[in-house]
């Protein structure tokens, strides 16, 4: 009686470990994702100040000609100039302009260059355009730069404290969606810098990892479970290897694809194409062995009974054995996906840290990957930069959660349709 009183009082114990092991993992957790939401949340929003623009003929076109090539070599900066000498009027001296100048991001006048060219018949018009503010005031204005610290603390001074003043009193200045932060590249300004050039790069290079891991790693994990001959020596050393290379650290299949692909074969450097590659070399072990263990989760009695019906051998594996091991094989997949989407280190490598402005238009243009495009930024300092990080990380996790989801949508969906 003792015996089990003391078993059932070790067992209570146990159970309680567990249950305080979930709730200290959760509780991390949720601190991890708070930690992240609160500095990220505000990069969704964007400062812009609304600017009445004249587009003066006499500066873009003072011979009336029309014509975009000449056009465009005028100079846009003075129409932005104007409009901010005629909101904010009477303010003196070379210094006082170049801070009321910089309260303006330098976007403004590639922006208005981009709607005179749209439309070349705004020359001569009064338009009242919303354009981008600096990023200091930006993180004024989100409450990151307080308004209330001593000058000598803040990066925005009390003049121009008053100027912005003026402004939110005009009600000129607000906060809108952030466009910019997904539809822009890279940018050494933080409110010009964007993930869309990062998505686009992620997007090409898994998209060559799922053609050739996908392919290549069922048909061998088919080969090995259903066809591969038993007790062979050159097929257990590829059994043994293929479970090495599922530990080895992601840096190693950089350090292979730098010196095949870029050193060997010559390839582009920064390529989505190469990153695709190397992707796909780390994937592939992962695929294999997942998609190994549900070709022996299937129950024997599937295939002996579609041999005893008179099936051969390739017609019950492909026909009878995959179907069934297919969820399991899906799954795999998309969390071997899922990894590769995370990865920076092989990426590091071979050269895709590089500072990419210009969006990627194929799969050989030199581009980043979201997880280096946010270690990029991790190591800016500027405010902006932080909390553009944080939205950066908020939407890889969005595609990680996705991308899992997914897979646990598949394997239900063909599991009931097979069952």
């Amino acid at each position: 009686m003792n015996n089990l009183k003391s078993r059932q009082a070790k067992e209570k114990r146990f159970q309680l470990y567990g249950i305080f092991s979930i709730l200290i993992a959760l509780s991390l957790l949720i601190i991890l994702f708070v930690s992240i939401v609160s500095q990220g949340y505000t990069a969704f929003k964007e400062t812009r100040i609304q600017l009445p623009i004249n587009f003066n003929e006499e500066i873009l076109d003072p011979n009336n000609t029309k014509d975009w090539n000449i056009v465009k070599k005028a100079n846009f900066n003075k129409l932005v100039k104007n409009a901010v000498d005629e909101i904010i009027p009477g303010v003196e001296g070379r210094g006082n302009k170049r801070k009321l100048y910089k309260l303006i991001s330098s976007s403004a006048e590639y922006k208005l260059r981009d709607l005179v060219e749209e439309n070349i018949e705004i020359i001569g018009t009064k338009e009242k355009i919303w354009v981008l503010a600096d990023d200091d005031v930006d993180m004024l204005i989100k409450g990151h730069i307080k308004r209330d610290l001593p000058e000598s603390e803040r990066r925005i001074d009390n003049q121009e404290l008053q100027w912005i003043a003026i402004l939110e009193s005009k009600k000129i200045i607000k906060k809108f969606f952030n466009k910019t932060l997904f539809t822009k590249g890279d940018s050494a300004e933080s409110e010009q810098s964007g993930i869309l050039g990062a998505l686009i790069g992620s997007l090409f290079a898994l998209t060559i990892t799922l053609v050739l891991s996908f392919p290549i790693g069922i048909a061998t994990a088919v080969y090995l479970e259903e066809f591969a001959p038993k007790n062979n020596k050159f097929i257990d050393f590829v059994e043994v290897n293929i479970n090495n290379l599922a530990a080895i650290p992601s840096i190693i299949f950089g350090l292979l694809g730098l010196a095949i692909f870029l050193n060997f074969f010559g390839m582009p450097r920064s390529a989505p194409l190469v990153g695709g590659l190397v992707l796909s070399l780390m994937t592939l072990p992962t695929i294999i062995i997942s998609s190994r263990a549900a070709l022996k989760s299937v129950p024997p009695s599937i295939k002996e009974g579609a041999l005893g019906l008179g099936a051969s051998n390739v017609q019950a594996v492909f026909q009878h054995v995959v179907p069934v091991a297919l969820p399991g094989m899906f799954t795999g997949t998309i969390i071997g996906m899922a990894q590769a989407l995370g990865e920076s280190a092989p990426l590091l490598i071979i050269g895709m840290v590089a500072f990419i402005v210009d969006i990627p238009q194929t799969m050989t243009d030199p581009a980043t990957a979201l997880p280096i495009q946010i270690y990029l930024w991790a190591d800016t300092p500027e405010r902006g930069f932080v909390e553009r990080t944080s939205a950066a990380i908020m939407v890889l996790l969005v595609f990680l959660v996705f991308m899992n989801s997914l897979a646990v949508y598949l394997r239900k969906k063909y599991e009931k349709d097979i069952n």
